[in-house]
């Protein structure tokens, strides 16, 4: 039986040559993110299982630290798991284009700039209740609160 020698971390040596592979902790410290990020993106099958060592210690390929951050990235502009998950298929996908990607991307600005028109309505009304409140008045008279208390008051939607 031949032991195995380690020698550094992240390498295993084996009668002259090496096994190359990270550990969870240098894949997160390399991309910026928590262990558990990692653990979660296993078990969100975002990340393949990797190969254990002797040992039992997880060990990573390099591309690993490459794939958590893009998912990172796409997260970012707020593609969810599910959609980072189809980014990545079509990323290793065989027959996919680059309009696949597109028609993703595009999906995802029309998601944003509904976003922005929410954002831009509650904004509004917010600044209308803001314009209300006279800042002597006492807190139980403020028109911001009797409005966030009134069933009536109403915030456009669209």
């Amino acid at each position: 039986m031949i032991l195995p020698l380690y020698h550094g971390t992240g390498f295993i040596f084996f009668m002259g040559w090496k096994m190359k592979g990270l550990t969870i902790g240098q894949v997160a410290k390399k991309a910026r993110v928590n262990i558990e990020t990692i653990r979660y993106y296993e078990r969100q099958k975002l990340l393949p299982l990797p190969q254990r060592r002797e040992s039992g210690y997880r060990q990573y390929p390099e591309d690993t630290v490459d794939r958590v951050r893009f998912i990172k990235r796409a997260q970012e502009l707020d593609f969810s798991l599910k959609e980072v998950a189809e980014l990545l298929a079509l990323r290793g996908g065989p027959d996919a284009t680059c309009g696949d990607v597109k028609k993703l991307a595009d999906g995802k600005i029309s998601e944003i700039d509904g976003k922005i028109q929410s954002l831009e309505r509650m904004r509004g009304a917010l600044t209308r209740l803001v314009e209300t409140c006279e800042e002597s008045r006492q807190a139980e008279e403020c028109p911001i609160l009797w409005a966030f208390g009134n069933d009536k008051m109403e915030v456009d939607n669209g």
